[in-house]
């Protein structure tokens, strides 16, 4: 337990804690909010994260909670799912906080297995492309909340989904009774008498549901400005605007105190002071979290199997998240974090939080930030910030259920502004075209399309172009030279009478499946007069199952046309794959195999003779 905790920096962790949890409070209440779960949904997961991923993380100075990118594919499971409960968010929370705790158990099994250590080698530019679209997704979905227009209170765009929300309604009554085995053609009368039981409300909920989905996203928030701008609400223009010029304007006073908190405490006193006719965020139950039992209780694995590789994205894109974070508070305390554990605490903090209604969330890198700068110095300051944002709910939920939505919107909107990737996007104009190409392609998918799908195809693209330099690189690199044209330093005394019928083949670099092809044109290179092949892979650390093929290809074409191959300086991994196919000894001989270019050599003067 002495290396769980170390109270020599109590004084330190207690002010870094409760620093960092003043700035977690007012984004875990936005993050809340922009999900569709409510102001709640934020305040948990920053308790239950911080704290179980403080207490068992492998980054001692760690601060956790919901972050902009983790809560911006939140926001598509929780629409989705919502919408296939008929816009009712009770209906579909146990479904909501299933994929969470799945996602959450997702990362205990990646840490658990060691695949922290991989993480880093996920490419800048996608990092970069996906970083700078969810500051581009969060910025253009709060422009109509900004405006203070919200679709699903617009009565006339409402009625526009009635007809749709009537058929998904009608839709809904004959699956339900494809289910009880009913014959709706004999049966048409029980039909018509379960679609007269639906009352207006339902089809105003229905359509309200419908109208909300339309406007989601990216698309649906564009397609929302016109109407935004037609019904503008001044006021709550006013207020998004003075948050966001407190928050920049502050800074430039002091940053010793949030100015996120300053904007949040100052535009809230005002619009409630002055009895303001804003609209506030949904009330926020007062009393301990409570834990959804329904989870288990109504599991269904049906239900929860369409969203099994959300989860996954989910887990990724949170152990990214967080291990980016761990690199930077690594490089401010001059310490080592531990990925694999990181991930496991993470993974419980998530897993925990969905039992209890709370989003999900990871390391968050400006609050882990706040924390060092403030004095936290172990894991002890993560805790106490969770426990703070916990009593502040505790005692004054009902004083924070009055902050005006306006004002998490112009928070929300300086989120979506710090969390691009300005680096990368100076730096367009001097990177490699490549580079580019993969960063715009993963900003513009992740912003327009899915989040997920656009990493993923970036990854891809990026493998892709990787395995081509590489292949390019062994390409230009490795060539087949007659020893009378060109010699390496250790070759200068090879004996002038064979060298016009040996030839070499330098191999530079691994040899795997982007590289194979230009391998195997060595067969073609080599004139009918030479009788020998030295093939020197010295340079070769490492041969994937192409690279071996593609060998034993170049081996049998050799032999086919009278050609003895002789292999110097073979390294372990390269030679264990040619042995496990009998390459080695069946077509080149373990006395053909040599430790090095100079045994080689040696063997060369004794056994060859010039057939001039």
């Amino acid at each position: 337990m002495a290396k769980l905790f170390d109270f020599t920096h109590v004084k330190g962790d207690f002010f870094g804690g409760i620093t960092a949890g003043i700035v977690a409070l007012p984004l875990a209440l936005a993050f809340g909010v922009s999900s569709g779960l409510g102001p709640s949904a934020g305040l948990y997961g920053a308790i239950f994260i911080c704290f179980f991923a403080a207490l068992l993380g492998g980054t001692n100075t760690q601060i956790s909670g919901p972050t902009a990118p983790m809560t911006a594919i939140s926001m598509v499971v929780i629409t989705n799912i919502v919408a296939a409960n008929e816009g009712d968010v009770a209906r579909a929370l146990p479904l909501i906080m299933s994929v969470f705790l799945l996602s959450g158990l997702i990362q205990v099994v990646l840490g658990s297995i060691g695949m922290g250590q991989y993480i880093k080698y996920i490419p800048y530019p996608v990092v970069s492309g996906f970083m700078t679209a969810i500051g581009v997704i969060i910025i253009i979905t709060q422009i109509v909340p900004s405006l203070g227009y919200y679709p699903k209170e617009d009565a006339a765009f409402v009625s526009q989904f009635k007809p749709k929300a009537e058929e998904v309604i009608v839709d809904d009554i004959l699956k339900e009774e494809a289910g009880e085995n009913i014959n709706v053609i004999e049966d048409f009368r029980e039909t018509i008498r379960k679609a007269r039981l639906v009352t207006p409300e339902q089809i105003r909920q229905e359509s309200q549901s419908l109208a909300a989905k339309a406007s989601s996203g990216v698309i649906g928030a564009v397609k929302m400005i016109p109407r935004a701008v037609k019904n503008i609400s001044w006021l709550e223009v006013m207020l998004t605007a003075g948050t966001i010029l407190i928050i920049y304007g502050f800074k430039r006073i002091t940053t010793k105190i949030p100015s996120t908190l300053v904007a949040l405490l100052v535009m809230s006193g005002i619009a409630y002071g002055f009895g303001l006719p804003y609209k506030p965020i949904e009330v926020i139950p007062s009393g301990l979290p409570q834990p959804v039992f329904e989870i288990f209780t109504g599991f269904s694995f049906t239900a929860l199997s369409p969203y099994v590789f959300t989860a996954l994205s989910l887990a990724l894109l949170g152990s990214i998240d967080s291990l980016l974070t761990s690199v930077v508070a690594d490089n401010m305390t001059k310490t080592r974090h531990n990925p694999n554990r990181e991930l496991v605490g993470q993974g419980i903090g998530n897993s925990v939080a969905a039992m209890f209604g709370g989003l999900p969330g990871a390391g968050a890198t400006i609050r882990t930030v706040v924390n060092i700068n403030s004095g936290g110095k172990t894991r002890l300051s993560g805790m106490i910030s969770a426990v703070l944002v916990l009593l502040i709910l505790l005692v004054l939920s009902p004083v924070a259920s009055q902050i005006p939505a306006a004002v998490l919107s112009g928070i929300l909107i300086t989120v979506g502004i710090g969390v691009m990737d300005y680096r990368g996007l100076r730096a367009i104009p001097y990177m490699p075209k490549s580079e580019v190409i993969i960063m715009l392609v993963v900003l513009i998918l992740s912003t327009f399309w899915n989040l997920v799908y656009a990493v993923g195809i970036g990854l891809v693209i990026a493998s892709l172009m990787f395995m081509k330099k590489i292949g390019d690189l062994t390409a230009k690199e490795s060539d087949v030279i007659p020893l009378a044209d060109e010699t390496w330093t250790d070759e200068f005394d090879f004996p002038e009478e064979l060298k016009e019928e040996v030839f070499i083949k330098h191999i530079n670099g691994p040899l795997f499946f982007g590289s194979t092809s230009d391998f195997q044109q060595l067969a073609k290179q080599i004139p009918g007069t030479a009788h020998w092949v030295i093939v020197r892979m010295n340079r070769v650390p490492y041969m994937d199952q192409s690279g071996l093929y593609a060998m034993e290809e170049v081996l049998n074409s050799l032999a086919n046309s009278g050609k003895t191959v002789l292999i110097a300086g073979i390294q372990q991994q390269p030679k264990l794959m040619l042995q496990r196919i009998k390459l080695i000894p069946n077509l080149v001989p373990e006395e053909h195999v040599f430790a090095n270019f100079r045994e080689c050599l040696i063997w060369i003067k004794e056994n060859v003779q010039d057939h001039a």
